[in-house]
């Protein structure tokens, strides 16, 4: 009896392996900039001491509620780069719905970066580099590496 061979894995046009490595870039960027975000909580903690108005906000409760905020970020970080870098990988392979998760996974960031305040400069940069990643694989000839499913196929 014979085995069947794998396939041999197709190799991918310039723009999608370009974009691969920026997608890394990109996640090294983004956990960088939260990583340091969390390491100067002190200084963002006396920021918003010294602003805040409220006299039920005692320090430490800014202290503790800003600390706990900060680790949430990072984790929620840790997270999205790690679904990041997996989709940026099997979007390499050619499965064309990585592409479509690589969308809502920019999304989300940016809207908690914009939307919810966040993020800082170096985590938008490194979303920044993920907008460019995720052009290059919507271009033409990036867009034949990735096939269509047929709708017969279902």
């Amino acid at each position: 009896m014979s085995t069947p061979e794998a396939p041999e894995p197709a190799n991918p046009p310039k723009a999608v392996q370009v974009s691969f490595w920026l997608w890394v870039a990109s996640g090294i960027v983004f956990l960088a900039g939260y990583v340091i975000l969390f390491l100067n909580r002190n200084q963002l903690v006396a920021q918003i001491i010294k602003t805040t108005t409220d006299p039920a906000a005692t320090p430490d409760r800014i202290r503790s509620g800003a600390t706990q905020a900060l680790v949430i970020a990072l984790v929620g970080a840790v997270c999205l780069t790690a679904l990041t870098l997996l989709f940026a990988w099997k979007a390499r392979q050619g499965t064309r719905s990585a592409r479509t998760v690589l969308v809502v996974l920019t999304v989300i960031s940016l809207l908690a970066q914009i939307g919810l305040g966040l993020g800082s400069l170096i985590t938008l940069l490194g979303t920044l580099v993920g907008l460019v990643a995720l052009l290059l694989m919507f271009l033409p000839k990036s867009t034949t590496y990735f096939p269509k499913v047929s709708r017969r196929a279902l």
